[in-house]
């Protein structure tokens, strides 16, 4: 395993992009790299940035109030009443959490959701909102960093096969115009 690898390890795996980075793997890389310091993730909070201290043989670091507050783990909740089926929601979570098709009315598995808060900016209606997990009842506990990484590993090879299909169709209809 790399360094890079070894901080990705520590790291919550929320995907949420608060650090600056577009995932948990980058922001890995570029701490191991040198390029970013080591308080940038909200999620993971002290307990995070006292580990990758710990592991780089660095002081800790007051989180970087730029990136956000820690807090209770959270989770996202449709207002079912409020939903207009737009499926903006979808394509921005990182782990599949939000079930629903266009003009259907979308829900969360509260059980999948790392409360990275990519949901609610895109919709347009307002119904989505971020609640702390523990306040819904008989809410599960937030998944694991490796269960929260295997869904955006395999949401991320979804979305590249689906890619790549397109653009092999889309080159194939260009050779047959």
């Amino acid at each position: 395993m790399s360094l890079a690898d070894d901080i990705d390890a520590l790291l919550p795996q929320t995907q949420c992009t608060r650090c600056g980075y577009p995932g948990c793997a980058p922001y890995a890389r570029a701490i191991a790299a040198g390029e970013a310091p080591i308080n940038q993730c909200p999620p993971g909070g002290e307990a995070t940035i006292a580990a990758l201290a710990a592991l780089l043989a660095r002081a800790p670091l007051p989180l970087n109030p730029q990136n956000g507050a820690e807090g209770p783990p959270l989770v996202a909740v449709i207002d079912e009443d409020v939903c207009i089926g737009c499926a903006k929601c979808l394509p921005p979570c990182p782990v599949d959490a939000i079930l629903g098709a266009k003009q259907h009315l979308h829900t969360v598995l509260t059980a999948l959701c790392t409360g990275c808060e990519l949901c609610v900016a895109p919709c347009p209606v307002d119904c989505i909102r971020m609640v702390p997990r523990a306040s819904q009842p008989g809410a599960a506990a937030a998944p694991s960093p490796a269960e929260n990484r295997a869904r955006y590993v395999a949401r991320t090879e979804r979305d590249a096969a689906r890619a790549d299909r397109r653009a092999a169709l889309l080159t194939a209809r260009k050779r047959g115009a």
